[in-house]
């Protein structure tokens, strides 16, 4: 079945238009929680006996048969039931076939939602449900996504932000939406009592150190120093980094470099900034970055990049964050070879 955007699922819940079986699968954990939240409210709204009507299975250590009954039962005083299913990676056998029964015939009083980060397509149970139930997909937000998302959560939080202040929080914080949440909050009580946040109120809270790393990651990468740009990689994802939230700022560096480089090329170092805003701390190592590298170096490192985030999507070489670091890994052996 042909996977729906997030907000296709949005405008179906709206229309009253409920699936018996949902896959939500990418990367974004935040956002596919949130939907499967969405999900179950929609099923549930007409209920006042919600604890009833709702169950979630991990199925790490068993528990396939009890979701299964639980998505035979009969609502309770409700026109639907709600079954959550996680951990569903490795099954047995016997516990695998008859999820994939019960796909292939679903209750229609019931939705159940498989929930995960990523399916190993090789087993029967993910062709499964990406042949008959109806998948929505939530991969790594784009930066511009996450500016959208970002200006929703500060109008929620009731905290006003200026474009610079904004961007600066994507390039610092990267696009994973679970972070941007925790440091969106940290924001917004340091923004009282004006409720504004600043750019120099960002790079204070949210703390140089993480943005200095990243940094220092990809000056690394652009030196061509594969040693330090190496224990720097394994310093930030041994620190709890989000491999895709470091894919993305290697790929943000990479774009401001040519972005840069082409106003280098035809202008002067204030035509820079006004192409790329950064920080004052910050320009000097830029510009040193972008005299020591040259346009066919930053092209040739795109599309690096753009393999290395296609082959996580796909798990080339493992899936999980164990595959993803290894993609993290060969690109910046690559990168900066």
């Amino acid at each position: 079945m042909t996977a729906i955007s997030r907000t296709e699922l949005e405008r179906s819940l709206k229309e009253g238009r409920l699936a018996p079986v949902y896959l939500l699968v990418g990367c974004e954990g935040y956002l596919r929680d949130g939907g499967a939240r969405a999900i179950a409210d929609a099923a549930l709204s007409e209920t006042l006996l919600r604890e009833f009507n709702e169950s979630s299975f991990s199925l790490t250590s068993g528990g396939a048969q009890e979701a299964i009954a639980a998505a035979n039962q009969l609502p309770m005083m409700s026109t639907r039931r709600v079954v959550k299913i996680t951990d569903f990676g490795k099954l047995r056998d016997a516990d695998e076939e008859a999820l994939v029964r019960y796909i292939s015939n679903p209750a229609e009083s019931t939705a159940m939602i498989f929930n995960t980060a990523d399916l190993d397509k090789r087993k029967k149970l993910a062709r499964a449900l990406l042949e008959k139930c109806q998948v929505v997909d939530y991969p790594a937000l784009k930066d511009g996504d996450a500016k959208i998302w970002v200006k929703s959560r500060l109008k929620e939080l009731k905290v006003a932000c200026d474009d610079p202040a904004l961007s600066e929080i994507i390039m610092l914080v990267g696009t994973d939406v679970q972070t941007l949440f925790s440091e969106l909050d940290k924001l917004a009580s340091a923004s009282l009592p004006t409720r504004r946040i600043t750019v120099e109120m960002v790079d204070d809270l949210i703390g140089r150190s993480r943005e200095l790393s990243n940094w220092d990651l990809g000056d690394h990468l652009i030196a061509r120093n594969r040693k330090q740009a190496l224990e720097t990689l394994h310093r930030l994802l041994d620190g709890g980094s989000v491999p895709v939230m470091l894919l993305g700022a290697i790929a943000g560096n990479f774009h401001r470099l040519a972005l840069a480089k082409e106003a280098l090329t035809h202008g002067s170092r204030d035509d820079v900034f006004r192409v790329v805003p950064l920080p004052s701390f910050k320009r000097d190592a830029f510009i040193n970055n972008l005299r020591r590298s040259d346009a066919a170096q930053i092209a040739h490192g795109i599309r690096l990049i753009a393999a290395a985030d296609l082959a996580i999507k796909t798990s080339v070489g493992g899936s999980g964050p164990k595959g993803a670091r290894l993609q993290l890994e060969m690109l910046v052996c690559e990168l900066s070879g």
